[in-house]
C-alpha cells in the first residue's frame, strides 16, 4: 500500500474544472433552480450542499463555511439580503457572496447588502457561473466556457412538477398580502428558469396588479389555472 497516497493534495484546478475543492452553499426555495445550479456545478467540479430558507441555510453556516455562498433574494421565510448582510459582517468573511434573483432589479439589493456579484435566474450559461466565482478567486483558473448552458445541463422536468405542485398549496391556502407577495416572486423566478413563457407573463401580471393597487383575483387565478394546468399534464404522462 502506498503510506503517502491518503496524504497527496487535493486535485488541483483545470481551465475545465476551475472549482474542483470548492464548496457551494445554494439557498433557494426552488428544487428546479437549485438543481441547475447543481449541474454547473457539477460541471465546474464544485461540492454543493443546499438550502431552502434562512432558517436552513443559518443551520447550514453554524457548522461549516463555505467558500461560496449563493442566496435567492425571496425566500419564505424572508429576503436572502438579510443573510447576505450577516455573512458579509462575520469573521472569517466567506470569500464569495453572490445574490440570485429572476428579477434583475433585485441586483442593486443584493450590492447594498454586501454581494460580492450577482447572477439573473435562469443562469444563461456555464461563463456567467464561473466567471461570478472566480472573478473573486483571482488564483484560480480563469478559463472558462463561453457558450450557452447544454442540454444535459437542464434540470429533471419533474422537478418543476415539485414547484408548482407548492405553488398550488400556497394558492389553496389562505391568500393573505405575504403570502401573495412571495408567489408571485416564487412564480416569476420559476417559470423564467425553465423558460415557461405563458406562466411567467401570468406571474408578472399578477405582479403589476399587485404594484398598481388593482385587484389581483383575475390575474391570480390565470395564474392558478396555468398551474393546475401544467400539473395535470405531467400527471397524466
Amino acid at each position: 500500500m502506498d503510506e503517502i497516497a491518503p496524504f497527496a493534495a487535493a486535485p488541483l484546478p483545470t481551465a475545465a474544472r476551475p472549482f474542483l475543492g470548492l464548496t457551494l452553499l445554494v439557498v433557494e426555495d426552488s428544487r428546479y433552480a437549485s438543481e441547475a445550479v447543481r449541474l454547473l456545478c457539477l460541471k465546474s467540479g464544485a461540492r454543493i450542499r443546499r438550502a431552502d430558507s434562512l432558517r436552513t441555510a443559518r443551520r447550514h453556516l453554524a457548522v461549516y463555511r463555505p467558500v461560496v455562498l449563493l442566496v435567492d433574494l425571496g425566500l419564505p421565510d424572508g429576503t436572502g439580503a438579510a443573510l447576505i448582510a450577516e455573512m458579509a459582517e462575520a469573521r472569517p468573511r466567506i470569500p464569495v457572496l453572490l445574490g440570485m434573483s429572476g428579477d434583475p432589479a433585485r441586483a442593486r439589493e443584493a450590492a447594498s447588502a454586501g454581494a460580492d456579484g450577482f447572477l439573473e435566474k435562469p443562469i444563461g450559461s456555464l461563463a456567467a457561473f464561473q466567471a461570478a466565482v472566480l472573478n473573486r478567486l483571482p488564483d484560480r483558473a480563469r478559463a472558462c466556457y463561453d457558450e450557452a448552458a447544454p442540454e444535459d445541463l437542464r434540470p429533471d422536468p419533474a422537478l418543476y412538477r415539485d414547484d408548482l405542485a407548492h405553488a398550488a398549496e400556497i394558492i389553496g391556502g389562505e391568500m393573505e398580502e405575504a403570502s401573495l407577495a412571495y408567489l408571485v416572486q416564487f412564480l416569476s423566478g420559476l417559470a423564467e428558469s425553465a423558460g415557461d413563457a405563458p406562466l411567467s407573463e401570468a406571474a408578472a401580471a399578477l405582479a403589476e396588479a399587485r404594484r398598481s393597487g388593482r385587484p389581483a383575483g383575475s390575474p391570480l387565478a390565470r395564474v392558478a389555472g396555468l398551474v393546475q394546468e401544467r400539473l395535470t399534464e405531467r400527471a397524466a404522462i
